[in-house]
């Protein structure tokens, strides 16, 4: 795979709460010069990058790293991230909420949060590494029923990330409408060939441009 195949999926992403705002206009423009998907940063600098970036395609995180934000703050926060002109928003659901099978609760904050977005893109990031199997397919299904856009497997931040077999697991039980984000652990470019090749359509990752701007 060449890598002008790989980096249209990337979402290239600095989300390090040092983040500055040297790194993150380093990032930007490294997603404008190699055309990555999108630039995944932290909703404090959406406005800074927008303002700077006009142009780039810009994700931002809601409810990050742990997800346990009430519902109410969510939507507040993409509403917010969406003014300062955020064109993506990847979301992190209640993992309180799946151990306790409130999965009809989950549904619902995810629709609401769908709804914020005003008709921007949304990713769901159900962090694997904490999910039984029925939990992960309870929640492709949450997915699915909320109308979002993408199913993530991680936030790069819990015990582990993307592993294939989930990739394999999700295409078995999202809609047809859902794509898949693989993101967390992915640090070479045969795992963003591997990635690519099983099913999803975006990977998340701060390696990318370092692991492949050596070359083709």
């Amino acid at each position: 795979m060449n890598n002008s195949e790989i980096y249209p999926h990337i979402d290239h992403t600095l989300l390090r709460a040092t983040a500055t705002e040297e790194e993150i206009c380093c990032l930007c423009e490294e997603a404008l010069t190699y055309k990555t998907a999108s630039v995944c940063i932290p909703a404090s600098y959406v406005k800074f990058a927008r303002d700077k970036f006009p142009k780039l395609n810009i994700c931002t995180v809601i409810g990050f790293p742990f997800g346990y934000s009430t519902t109410a703050a969510k939507c507040a926060e993409t509403r917010i991230a969406v003014d300062d002109g955020a064109d993506e928003i990847d979301m992190v659901i209640n993992l309180g909420c799946v151990k306790d099978g409130k999965f009809s609760e989950i549904q619902r904050e995810i629709a609401d949060i769908k709804a914020a977005c005003g008709g921007k893109i949304l990713k769901v990031i159900i962090e694997t590494c904490y999910l039984t199997e029925h939990e992960k397919i309870q929640l492709c299904k949450c997915v699915t029923k909320a109308k979002a856009d993408y199913i993530k497997t991680s936030t790069g931040f819990g015990t582990a990330g993307a592993r294939i077999e989930d990739i394999r697991l999700f295409k078995q039980h999202i809609g047809e409408d859902v794509k898949i984000k693989a993101a967390g652990g992915i640090k070479t470019k045969t795992d963003l060939e591997m990635f690519l090749n099983v099913g999803c359509d975006r990977i998340g990752t701060s390696s990318a441009v370092k692991l492949l701007s050596g070359g083709e």
